[in-house]
């Protein structure tokens, strides 16, 4: 991870202190399409990703999201901006890779997962990426009998 990664998001964030609110940390596990695993001060942490929802295990392109994730950070060192912590106690995060990549905004933009607009309201950036999935069918969107997850979760309950 380079410094120069680091003064390069603090830009997008509009020079919000990126620093001292985030922090990185090396991906050691992809548990499903929106929680992966990290090391964050030699201790494993899990990241909820912030604004998205994607298919859980068991539900129709669930193992692809995970997939998806997983080609894009397993392994890898990345950068977290943080919201806080959800319900489960998990820190919720946008998430980076060093060369700017958002992994949230990735995942939609390529059709993995939907825009969670309970957690994420006026999200534009997310409703426009999702919006040009749905339209070019990719990913979950080739399907049109898909099951948002937060439906799937209330019917497997």
């Amino acid at each position: 991870m380079t410094w120069l990664a680091i003064m390069f998001l603090s830009l997008i964030f509009g020079g919000t202190s990126v620093l001292a609110a985030d922090f990185t940390g090396q991906v050691v596990s992809v548990l499903d399409g929106d929680m992966i695993e990290i090391l964050h001060s030699h201790h494993p942490e899990r990241i909820r990703l912030s604004g998205i929802d994607c298919p859980e295990k068991g539900q129709a392109y669930g193992h692809q999201a995970k997939q998806a994730t997983s080609a894009l950070v397993l392994g890898k060192v990345v950068i977290l901006h943080t919201h806080g912590i959800d319900k489960d106690k998990r820190t919720l995060a946008d998430v980076f890779l060093s060369d700017g990549t958002h992994l949230n905004h990735t995942l939609v933009k390529d059709g993995w997962c939907w825009w969670y607009r309970k957690y994420a309201p006026g999200n534009r950036e997310l409703e426009r990426l999702e919006k040009r999935a749905r339209e070019a069918k990719k990913g979950l969107w080739v399907d049109s009998a898909h099951v948002p997850p937060w439906q799937w979760r209330k019917r497997t309950r």
